[in-house]
This record gives C-alpha cells, structure tokens and sequence, in this order.
C-alpha cells in the first residue's frame, strides 16, 4: 500500500514520520444513481485519528451530495462521479481543520467538546489547544456524533511510571553494590603500613616530599606497589576493631584531601578571575556587554554560523554565559512568534549547541532563563520553541528530559515554565513507548 506524508507542507520530508495511504476511489453505477466509493476510507481514518465517517460526511458538505458511510461494510459512499484528485484535495482542507495543531502543525491531536458545546483540537506534542471554526457545516455532525473516549490511556502512563520507577531503583541498587564493593576492596589494600610504604616508595624514586600532604589513594596504585615488591607479603588484620580503626584513618585522609583540592580551586578561580579583569582593562578581551552588541550586529548583517562561533571562542566569558548573551542576542525584543525565530536562526543555535558534549544542556539552561523574565503570555509558547529545536535536530530528546526533571524537581515544580513544558515531555515519553512497543 503506497504512503505518503500527513499534511501537504510535509509531503517533501523523506522522514516524516505521521503518514497515510493514499486516496483508492472507484466509481460505481451509472445515471442517477453513479456514486463514488473511497475504498481505503477505513485505513486513511485510522491513520488520521478521526472516525471515518467524519471525513465521508466532510466530503458530502462540501461537494453539496449525499454521503453514506457503513460501519458494518466500512464502506464510504458519496453520490456523483468524483475525481480522485479532487476528493484528495477536500481531505487535505478536512486535516488542516480537524487534524492537523494550529499552533505546531502535528497531526497528533485530540478533538475536545466544551461545555459550550465548542470544537477544539488538543495537541498531544506540544499542548496547544485550537479552536475549530463552528460556522462549518460538519461541526454540527461531530457535535451528534461525538469522538470516542480513549479507554486505558491513565493505565498506561501509571504503568510506564512505574516501570520507570523500578527501572530507577534497579538502577540506584546496582550503583550502591559497586560502592560497596569499591569500599571492600580499599579496605583491603589501604592500610597503614600500605600508606607508609606509598610514601617510602616515592622517596626511593627520588621523588620530594616537600609541600606533599596526603596523597590521594586509589587502588590503581596499590596494585602497581605490590607487582613492584612481590617478595613482600600483605597481612590485613580483619577484627572489627582494626576494621573501625581502617575507617577513620581513610575518613581523615580522604577530608584533608578535599580541603587541598578545594583551596588550589580557589586559588585557580581567583587567579583566573585576576587574569580576566587585567586583561579586560587592556581591551584584549571581549566584556559581557560588548559581546551581546556584536553578536547582535553580526546577526543582523547576516553573518555566518563560522564568524559567530570564532566570536564566541575568542570571548572569555563561561560556556554558560556565552550560550545565555547567544540566545538574548537572537531573541531580543521577541515577544511573540518564537518558533519562526528559531527557523531564521536556527544555524547559529545548531553550531553553538554542538560545540562540545554538554552544550545541549547550556542551551536549555539558557532558554530557560530568558523565558522566565518574561510575561506569562509568551511564556506559553516554551513548548513550541522546545518542539522547533526538537525537530531542527538541535536538542536530543534525553538531553530534553534530563533538563526538565532536573528542574521540575528542583524546588520549583510548580514554576509556570514547567507547567507548559510538561505536555511536550509526555508527548516525547509517549512517542518513545510507542517506539519501543512497535
């Protein structure tokens, strides 16, 4: 059975991955009573998610004949000869009304009735929720012939919760035996005589022990020790006293070890800190602030993703506080419309984001930061920014999810930018389900 895109603005995207087959008809009688038979009607309702009889009466209002679906046959009937072509074409306008998001364009919505006796479609990807016009003529029929309900779509997410709960589990039981295991077999090889005799063995190499305070033990070591000396051999007293002396010993070498390693991180940062200020009074760096207008002024001028990315090398500000100026940079004064945003510039992003392992996850911390300051309002369309990115190839989906469970949970669950970003975060976790399943 031929396939072909959802949508006519996707028919071009070999990856597309919403399709249907394409339109059979088969003209049947003759005089007055010739009608037009849609033979694969059942599989194109399927692919689209709506009833068939839906699109069958869609195709009746529109061509101002009779139209008759059976749901015993599954057989779709629409009096008159009709060209294939032309009834493609009223099913292309049924995906844009009834099918197809208003906001994202994913063909993975919901049609919802209100109280009001209102159509709406929601979307599953990115939550957007459209209000379909009521002055069209098959509105009337679907408000007599409501959609089903889907049945057993809340078993199914309290069950992949679950799974991932007890995936998550399996997972921190098996991280805390190799600590465990790490923990014995240190135990068993640092002790103080095994300490004493690392530190003997580096003054027979002719190494100085001048300024030396605590060196950090690894097992690595010990090994290298004992294939060195191989007529000594090793007693480990394993009484419990002697076990709880062992503890404390490594405790406290451990503990002096973290102060060294975090006074020299201080003296680094503030070396550095020193450097950056020196070199910044001499103009042979870029500042904050000018970085953020010649970003802009090389984005306006049109310059290339290569020219931006040497810019932010030469820059010596954080790989955080480069990909935040990038983003203000290209998003300045945007209040709404992001998306179109992202599809301009989506070069310079791509180039940034995949500069080194991490930057992914820089940029998503980036956007987050600038949404925030901004109004509720435009703080909706977070999710179709996430979605453009997504499908840009920019953003992967586990770097996604990792950013939003790391801050959801994070002390601000209840944050207006997790509230909107949650619909496109199930939409990807059920999209992966239904992956793994198929």
């Amino acid at each position: 059975m031929a396939l072909q895109n959802i949508g006519a603005s996707n028919s071009d995207d070999a990856f597309y991955r919403y399709k249907m087959p394409r339109m059979i008809t088969k003209i049947e009688g003759r005089g007055n009573g010739i009608k037009t038979n849609v033979v694969n009607m059942v599989d194109i309702a399927k692919a689209l998610a709506r009833p068939a009889s839906y699109t069958t009466k869609y195709f009746g209002c529109e061509l101002g004949a009779q139209s008759k679906f059976d749901e015993k046959t599954g057989t779709s009937l629409v009096n008159g000869s009709h060209e294939t072509s032309k009834l493609a074409g009223l099913l292309e306008n049924f995906i844009k009304k009834y099918v197809q998001c208003y906001g994202c364009g994913n063909p993975e919505t919901e049609i919802v009735i209100t109280k009001t006796q209102m159509l709406q479609l929601k979307c599953a990807a990115c939550g957007f929720v459209s209000d379909v016009d009521m002055r069209d003529k098959l509105t009337s029929f679907i408000l007599k012939n409501p959609p089903e309900q889907k049945k057993g779509s809340k078993d199914k997410k309290a069950m992949r919760r679950a799974e991932k709960e007890r995936m998550k589990e399996g997972e921190a039981a098996d991280e805390e035996l190799k600590k465990v295991k790490k923990d014995v077999k240190k135990k068993g090889t640092s002790s103080k005589d095994g300490i004493t005799k690392y530190s003997t063995s580096r003054k027979k190499a002719g190494g100085s022990d001048d300024g030396y305070s605590s060196p950090p033990h690894s097992y690595a070591d010990d090994k290298v020790e004992l294939d060195d000396d191989d007529d000594v051999q090793w007693q480990t007293d394993t009484s419990l006293e002697a076990v709880n002396q062992r503890i404390q010993e490594q405790l406290s070498a451990v503990t002096a070890d973290m102060v060294m390693l975090s006074t020299n991180e201080l003296d680094k940062k503030t070396k550095a800190a020193t450097t950056t200020s020196d070199s910044a009074q001499n103009g042979n760096s870029v500042a904050p602030l000018k970085l953020i207008d010649e970003l802009k002024a090389n984005i306006k001028k049109g310059a290339s993703a290569k020219q931006l990315q040497s810019l932010l090398a030469s820059s010596p500000e954080s790989a955080q506080e480069k990909m935040t100026l990038l983003f203000e940079a290209i998003f300045d004064g945007v209040e709404r419309g992001f998306t179109k945003v992202v599809a301009k510039y989506k070069n310079y992003i791509a180039v940034a984001a995949a500069e080194e392992e991490g930057c992914q996850l820089l940029l998503l911390k980036a956007m987050e930061a600038f949404f925030r300051r901004l109004t509720s309002n435009s703080m909706k369309e977070v999710a179709l920014v996430l979605k453009a990115l997504y499908d840009a190839d920019i953003l992967e989906e586990e770097v996604i999810i990792q950013w939003f469970e790391g801050g959801s949970k994070g002390g601000s669950k209840d944050s207006q930018i997790w509230k909107n970003t949650q619909p496109f975060i199930d939409w990807l976790q059920s999209a992966e389900s239904e992956t793994e399943d198929e």
